[in-house]
């Protein structure tokens, strides 16, 4: 699995591409109990001087719909044509010993999937680390990301400080769903009334609609442990 992490980064360097296109790469883990503060602290010691190129990694907590026993997951975000880190960004000591406690640590290495983001609003993950995100069919595309983009526009206020994305799965798609929609929130509570508040909206609910044929594959909820960029 070290091997194939490695890999990653060198591919994420070397894609090229004309348009500059965010992706991203998510691997599951499950940890070994009560192993989640030493992850994270290795994690911190292998990122803490790194400077990241449009890019970023992070490090997650499934709460809510995990699959397979998977407990966390670690996310490579990266811009297509741009190399993700210099190649002498990351110590070889650090990062020898960083895969080697994980090792340790990690019980089972779970499915990886990989995919681009289409659209993204940024947002506070440090107020806001609770994640929903909801695996989908989407029919067209385009008019999703229209219907989308238009929601995040109408509705600013309520989406402030939050994350806001849409994007692909390209391979590895997980229960065959092709897109994905995530929002974070400052924990389930938080999401819960900005969806009551929403859904009362008829202008939201028209916007939904506008997004085409949906189907509804799966959704689950994360949180953000750590997050360099």
């Amino acid at each position: 699995m070290k091997k194939l992490i490695l890999t990653c980064f060198v591919a994420f360097a070397t894609v090229s591409l004309f348009a500059q296109t965010m992706a991203f790469t998510c691997i599951e883990i499950k940890v070994k109990p009560f192993t989640q503060d030493n992850i994270a602290e290795a994690f911190d010691k292998v990122f803490e001087d790194v400077e990241m190129n449009q890019g970023g990694v992070v490090l997650e907590r499934f709460w809510n719909g995990r699959t397979h026993g998977m407990t966390h997951r670690i996310v490579f975000m990266y811009t297509l044509g741009v190399d993700m880190v210099d190649e002498d960004a990351i110590d070889p000591n650090k990062n020898d010993a960083f895969w080697s406690k994980m090792q340790n640590y990690v019980e089972e290495w779970g499915t990886s999937y990989s995919g681009r983001i289409l659209s993204w609003q940024e947002g506070d993950t440090e107020a806001n680390p609770d994640v929903h995100i909801w695996d989908i069919k989407a029919a067209d595309q385009n008019q999703f990301k229209e219907g989308h983009d238009k929601i995040v526009s109408e509705f600013a206020e309520d989406f402030a400080g939050r994350v806001v994305g849409f994007g692909t799965y390209d391979i590895g798609r997980p229960n065959g769903a092709t897109h994905w929609v995530a929002l974070t929130g400052k924990d389930r509570e938080d999401h819960l009334m900005l969806y009551d508040k929403l859904q009362k909206s008829p202008k939201f609910m028209e916007l939904i609609l506008s997004r085409g044929e949906v189907e509804d594959v799966k959704d689950y909820e994360l949180q953000i442990l750590r997050r360099k960029q």
